[in-house]
């Protein structure tokens, strides 16, 4: 008898799972997947999931924390996503089958992390589309009011009018978190940001049932509902749709360039990296969101014709072909406008506004809108893709993987999807579910990556693809000490202040601790060599001058100033438990380390591990809370149906 650990652990073979797909295909009347993908089909559906809300959306939340230098992110980000896309590869060509990382888990670790990492995807899929539909939502409407101000500026006394009210237009948790800021810093007499005082005015005037104002995204429901009904009648459907938008996007973003390029003005780009490499690294969930798709094409393993070689092929080209764009689309934007300015909705669209190409912002404002359509498709046909494979498994009843005679698609599992996205969508902001779809995409890749290092080595196939072997047994040991020695001679304040577990107190917590002499010190210091009318000095007044700082220069304000460290710096738990991620992150390095040296593991799976682990580590405690509750959730449903009808062991 097997014990329990042999249970949840049990694995798949790839002979095992090669066979059952055979079977099913065969099986039920032939009622099987249609082999139509091609690879400029898998690299446009790359192109199309990869390309989309990030770049229209929160790529400039990014760009206003770390100015011009949020290329480095960039370039960082894709060489994790390099070394995830390798691995992804491999398991591509060895495992054609729908599923992704899922199905992967099953060979690579077993049952339970199989079921874990299934679950864990649909952070990434359903979960991120409820992203997409909100950044999709305010596209949509921005377009609209464009087209809207160019009829009624051509045809003054027309009674058209394309406004979509602005309460049935975004999320009430969104504007009940500003409601709640607008409160505490009117309360503090602190300024308030434009956009938060035009949420509070929203609140005010939104219709209300009782005493809460009725706010919900509406158009992000209606995508959702359109784009379940296209991936819902077919893949070919899919398929031409979606590279239909991605050519126009491609387009649209290759005129930005070159139109913006003879805008460029280098003294934006001065300083490079005004909030040094934590101003940079502040905007990983931003930019890791723009990256995420190039392994939603893995989903698709039935519907392609080669699958063993054009799966590999597509996510590769997708992903460097996404990079160089958005390199080059970084430098521009911070080049034409001045980082600060780039924390807006519709950043690219302004960004031409401010230098008086407003024909352009107008296509600009539709191509967001195709874009994120494009996105919304992808990912809408890769959720009900997992819930087949995980049902076929027998870890979800049996309807997740029952096709539609008529259209050869998971109907069941895309509808369920459509309700999953679409109702969230009425009421959740971007911000929150941002952060868990990076934190679910980061935790699946960093599983493949291991996978890969517990996959026997074998000689490589023609038209299969392996990753490169690279002996780790020296390298990860030798890089692990130059990223270290590096990172302590670039940031050495930051490393002191980890170790210490301290953190420089915000303006606002710091001024309010001093005692009038301190005060004015801090001004002295504030100020010294500004050429401004130096300021009656009040504690309100130094806390507005201090917040609109860069982090470099505060720091080294707040630094140089002699105050008791106590009064300079928070510590205790609360500063501790914010670098609790990291400390996990070292011990893992450690272990690799170690684990290399001992075994001779791959470099490049061993690399893609540990740099998915560092950018979850920037994602904050409360994240990972919130997605081990997730899993916590997902091993209730596993424990309660799926190891009692696993068709592994059902079979066995």
């Amino acid at each position: 008898m097997p014990g329990i650990s042999d249970k949840l652990f049990q694995k798949k073979s790839q002979e095992h799972i090669l066979a059952q797909l055979e079977k099913d295909e065969h099986g039920e009347h032939g009622n099987h997947l249609n082999r139509v993908l091609s690879v400029r089909d898998l690299t446009a559906l790359g192109i199309a999931a990869i390309i989309g809300a990030g770049i229209f959306s929160t790529v400039g939340k990014a760009c206003y924390f770390g100015g011009p230098g949020v290329i480095f992110l960039f370039i960082i980000t894709a060489v994790v996503c390099a070394f995830s896309a390798l691995c992804y590869a491999e398991f591509a060509s060895r495992v054609p089958i729908s599923g992704s990382a899922y199905t992967y888990s099953y060979v690579a670790f077993g049952e339970i992390i199989a079921w874990i990492i299934g679950w864990d995807l649909i952070m990434e899929y359903a979960i991120g589309n409820i992203v997409v539909a909100n950044s999709w939502s305010s596209n949509f409407t921005s377009f609209l009011d464009k087209m809207n101000a160019g009829i009624h500026q051509r045809f003054p006394n027309t009674a058209i009018n394309l406004h979509i009210p602005d309460y049935l237009a975004n999320s009430s948790r969104q504007i009940y978190l500003a409601h709640n800021s607008f409160v505490e810093l009117t309360t503090k007499h602190l300024p308030v940001p434009a956009d938060v005082a035009g949420m509070e005015t929203l609140w005010n005037s939104a219709p209300h049932i009782g005493s809460v104002p009725f706010i919900i995204n509406l158009p992000a429901l209606v995508v959702t509902f359109f784009i379940t009904w296209l991936v819902f009648v077919g893949i070919r459907e899919s398929r031409t749709s979606s590279n239909l938008m991605v050519a126009f996007k491609l387009i649209v973003i290759m005129l930005v360039i070159a139109i913006g390029f003879f805008y460029v003005n280098t003294a934006n780009w001065t300083p490079f990296v005004p909030n040094g490499f934590g101003g940079v690294m502040r905007g990983v969930s931003d930019v890791f969101f723009a990256y995420i798709g190039f392994d939603a094409i893995s989903t698709t393993a039935e519907e392609c014709k080669n699958p063993q070689r054009d799966l590999p092929r597509g996510m590769m080209y997708s992903l460097i072909i996404c990079t160089i764009l958005y390199i080059v689309l970084a430098l521009v934007l911070t080049g034409m406008v001045n980082y600060t300015h780039l924390n807006v909705g519709d950043f690219l669209a302004d960004a031409f506004h401010q230098n008086g190409l407003n024909w352009l912002s107008g296509i600009i404002a539709l191509s967001a809108v195709i874009a994120t359509t494009s996105v919304l498709l992808v990912f809408q046909l890769g959720q009900p893709r997992i819930w087949m494979s995980m049902s076929r498994d027998g870890l979800l009843p049996k309807r997740f993987s029952k096709l539609h005679p008529k259209y050869h698609t998971p109907g069941f599992s895309t509808i369920i999807t459509g309700f999953m996205v679409g109702i969230p969508a009425l009421f959740l902001d971007s911000d929150l579910v941002t952060d868990l779809t990076s934190i679910g995409t980061l935790f699946a890749f960093a599983l493949v990556c291991g996978g890969i290092l517990l996959l026997p080595r074998t000689e490589k196939e023609k038209g299969k693809f392996r990753v490169p072997f690279i002996g780790g047994r020296y390298l990860v040991g030798l890089l692990m000490l130059i990223v270290g020695g590096l990172a302590l001679h670039f940031n050495k304040d930051a490393c002191t202040d980890f170790l210490h577990s301290r953190s420089l107190k915000p303006a606002d917590e710091l001024v309010q601790s001093l005692h009038p002499a301190e005060i004015n010190a801090l001004t002295l210091a504030a100020y010294k060599g500004n050429n401004e009318a130096f300021p009656v000095i009040t504690k309100d007044s130094l806390t507005n001058y201090l917040l609109k700082m860069n982090d470099d220069q505060y720091s080294a304000i707040l630094r140089s100033l002699t105050v008791p460290e106590s009064e300079k710096y928070n510590s205790g738990w609360s500063v501790f438990s914010g670098n609790i991620t990291f400390w996990v992150f070292v011990l893992l390095s450690i272990i690799m380390t170690v684990a290399s040296f001992i075994k001779n593991l791959s470099l490049i799976p061993v690399l893609g591990l540990l740099s998915c682990f560092y950018l979850i580590t920037e994602l904050g405690l409360t994240n990972w809370l919130r997605f081990i509750v997730w899993l916590i959730i997902g091993l209730v449903i596993y424990f309660a149906y799926g190891i009692k009808n696993s068709r592994l062991r059902v079979n066995a």
